[in-house]
């Protein structure tokens, strides 16, 4: 299903002031009531599939633990030790036995967070092994990816994270065809962007830009030449050009389409952003995930999953020319984002900028990032 948003006006509206893509204060806000209050989506759930292995992840200001248990379930703790405060783990991933040991006084914990050994705790027979465990953390499994919150009462998985995927694609069952949960991992690129979080959501979410600074990507997707992302428009896919026969850097064939696609969705591509910091783009052949962390005001780490059906990753099949494409993309795409950032300390930046018509939709993005703050 496809709905048409009624034509925008022809007015400039005004965007967010400068500030809030260089102020400390407000990026703290920020960690506080966005990162640490929604779902985030942290870790594909095979790269922690064999009991005692963990993958850290940082969550707004917080080191959290992704750990798989020896009874299978795949749980989240903050990566505090509840003795003296060490950090448990400061690889990005690993293997344990059946504890995790802090390096500093011994303390262990087991894989489902309870305290199971520190020194000289037989004679300390009072201590309460859960209540001085490891912080829990929330966690669901979507698509093949676990997501935490650390909030004490989370909000609705179902409403802000699969309601965004409904929202954008104007059917509930819209991505079940994509089967994202079965797909397997082709590639990984991890991009160090200089710039605020809000100018790569920004970017994504408007194609103003595709003609100017994406040849490789309007070629395959001619219609992003007009400016119109297909983000403003629910349950629009961007139709492939008539000479594009796949997803490809060349416009050359890609992988047979995946089996469960609808006959619409085919030769098409869609995207969606899922607040407050995950892309998703799907297209006939292939997923394409994106996960952002920002790390300071201006500052922003992006991980980037291809993701195919798993016998192409099995065989071994050559997927560096739909690699190719959106490598490119992103690249084009975060150096314009670090081109912006210092524009946003000057004083011309002061009371912000302007929106035109085609990007009147991130006026939407930037009344909900006010009332994350309470700013109303």
């Amino acid at each position: 299903m496809t709905t048409t948003l009624p034509a925008p006006s022809s007015s400039l509206l005004p965007t967010l002031p400068g500030r809030y893509y260089t102020d400390p204060e407000l990026f703290a806000r920020e960690q506080e009531r966005v990162f640490e209050a929604m779902w985030c989506c942290v870790a594909r759930t095979d790269e922690v599939a064999a009991p005692g292995s963990f993958r850290r992840v940082q969550v707004g200001r917080e080191s959290v633990l992704v750990v798989r248990g020896r009874d299978g379930v795949l749980r989240a703790f903050l990566n505090v030790c509840r003795h003296r405060g060490a950090q448990l783990c400061t690889e990005e991933s690993g293997q344990v036995h059946r504890t995790l040991r802090c390096p500093y006084h011994a303390w262990s914990f087991g894989l489902d967070g309870a305290l199971v050994a520190a020194p000289n705790l037989a004679r300390m027979p009072d201590v309460d092994r859960v209540a001085n465990g490891l912080v829990p953390v929330h966690l669901r499994e979507w698509l093949g990816y676990a997501w935490v919150c650390l909030a004490d009462a989370p909000p609705s998985f179902e409403g802000d994270v699969v309601g965004a995927v409904t929202e954008r694609l104007g059917d509930p069952a819209a991505i079940e065809g994509y089967d994202v949960g079965r797909l397997a991992l082709g590639r990984r690129i991890r991009y160090d962007v200089a710039a605020n979080w809000k100018l790569v959501v920004e970017n994504f979410m408007e194609c103003y830009h595709c003609a100017t600074i994406h040849p490789e990507l309007t070629d395959v997707l001619p219609e992003f030449s007009r400016g119109y992302a297909a983000q403003s428009y629910v349950g629009h896919g961007a139709e492939f050009a008539v000479s594009a026969e796949g997803f490809t850097v060349d416009g050359g064939a890609g992988f047979p389409a995946l089996p469960g696609i609808d006959p619409d969705q085919d030769r098409r591509y869609y995207a969606v952003t899922v607040k407050p910091a995950v892309f998703l783009n799907l297209v006939p052949d292939h997923v394409i995930l994106l996960r952002m962390t920002p790390l300071a005001v201006d500052r922003t780490g992006v991980e980037c999953d291809w993701l195919y059906a798993p016998e192409v990753v099995a065989a071994g099949l050559d997927v560096s020319r739909s690699v190719e494409l959106f490598h490119r993309v992103n690249q084009q795409d975060f150096a314009a984002c670090e081109r912006t950032q210092p524009g946003m300390s000057s004083r011309a930046y002061a009371a912000g900028g302007v929106l035109v018509p085609v990007e009147h939709h991130l006026a939407l993005f930037h009344d909900w990032v006010r009332g994350r703050l309470g700013e109303g």
